[in-house]
């Protein structure tokens, strides 16, 4: 069991997140048109899991604007956009909004998702809801990181989340070289970040 906060007041999770480096746990959870998906649907792809209480309060809908914004350029990456809100509600708000660039997904049917990532709230004032949490899944279907809003109240850390995905996709490194004039980011003639 994790702890994160409600206004400051502790409240308990069913379990803990997955630690990065396992292999994420599968899930079955339903799209805005009464479809269920699993995790292996976006096997081959980086995937974002946005989790959180509700859609229609101030703090998770922000969420969802912010990684549709985020994500809108990015290749071969998903954002899942998970709560118990049921689909109706998840596609009311997206389509209110113009958000397509993410993917509302609904716990409605099978609540398994929430104990196998560990983030159904036990106790407090949203007992049975999810916790604010975001997993980031690799394209093998593991686990790069996973954490816990330490308050239900606050939106997640973007910074980190938008590092881990651009991870190794910058094409501007250095290349093994003997010598020093060959040693350049490709296409660039600025000098490799160590000095060369």
């Amino acid at each position: 069991m994790a702890v994160t906060h409600l206004k400051g007041n502790p409240v308990n999770t069913s379990g803990d997140l997955p630690a990065a480096g396992s292999p994420a746990p599968d899930f079955s959870l339903t799209r805005t048109d009464l479809t269920d998906v699993v995790l292996d649907d976006f096997r081959g792809k980086k995937v974002v899991l946005n989790v959180f209480p509700s859609v229609d309060t101030p703090v998770c809908s922000a969420s969802v604007r912010r990684f549709n914004a985020e994500v809108a350029g990015m290749e071969n990456t998903v954002v899942l956009c998970v709560s118990r809100d049921l689909p109706f509600a998840h596609k009311r708000f997206c389509e209110a909004e113009g958000l397509d660039d993410v993917i509302p997904l609904s716990e409605m049917r099978r609540h398994r998702f929430g104990d196998a990532y560990g983030v159904t709230l036990t106790d407090g004032p949203l007992a049975g809801l999810l916790a604010r949490a975001v997993v980031v899944i690799d394209e093998g279907g593991g686990v790069v990181d996973a954490h816990l809003v330490p308050e239900i109240g606050e939106e997640p850390d973007y910074s980190r989340v938008l590092a881990l995905l651009s991870a190794g996709q910058d094409v501007n490194v250095c290349t093994a070289s003997a010598t020093a004039e060959h040693s350049r980011g490709f296409d660039e003639d600025d000098p490799c970040d160590d000095g060369r």
